[in-house]
């Protein structure tokens, strides 16, 4: 049966291409994870305070490795897409971003984001969550991106705030995390919005 809505954005846009290298303000750029950086990806999943946010933990280096492989081979498939946030002029990895549960029919996907310890306080997260959703709203096509966030994760918080992603509600024991169910925020930006 034919759907009556074409799609928002046709399958194989993202497939079609290489995963952009994408320039954020302040001297940050947003590129296609690599093997070498399996070393940030370990030492960012040992950091307590991510770990309090995550499900995941990575044992060792070969581990973050691997974890970069799938991270690269999504891009194929077109449900998610991962970022390295890298300082532009030592290449250093300060963060992730990425789109998550890609709904390319439906133009929707999910905003996730990290940053390493000594990348905090310096704007790195808002900085990439905003480059990153100005390209997917306004190259890529996609109309809506969601953000969740623990009700408990108020960094978390003033990121989507700051990012033009609007508070929608909040989304009762929703996930699991070590410590029991959190109840999270869920925030949208939506094509037109503009960052915050």
């Amino acid at each position: 049966m034919p759907y009556k809505i074409p799609n928002v954005v046709e399958p194989g846009t993202l497939a079609g291409q290489e995963q952009p290298t994408l320039a954020a303000p302040g001297g940050l750029t947003l590129r296609a994870w690599s093997p070498p950086d399996a070393p940030a990806v370990y030492e960012a999943f040992q950091d307590p305070v991510l770990q309090r946010w995550h499900a995941r933990v990575a044992d060792d280096e070969d581990e973050a490795r691997e974890w970069i492989e799938g991270w690269r081979a999504a891009w194929a498939e077109e449900q998610n897409a991962h970022w390295a946030v890298a300082d532009a002029d030592t290449g250093e990895v300060l963060g992730r971003v990425a789109l998550r549960e890609i709904n390319l029919a439906d133009g929707q996907a999910e905003m996730a984001y990290w940053t390493l310890p000594r990348a905090r306080g310096r704007g790195v997260a808002p900085r990439a969550v905003t480059a990153l959703a100005d390209w997917a709203l306004d190259v890529a096509g996609l109309h809506r991106l969601e953000l969740t966030h623990a009700t408990a994760n108020e960094a978390s918080c003033r990121v989507a705030l700051k990012t033009g992603f609007a508070t929608e509600g909040t989304k009762r024991s929703a996930v699991l995390h070590e410590d029991g169910w959190h109840d999270m925020h869920l925030h949208a930006r939506v094509k037109g919005d503009g960052a915050g």
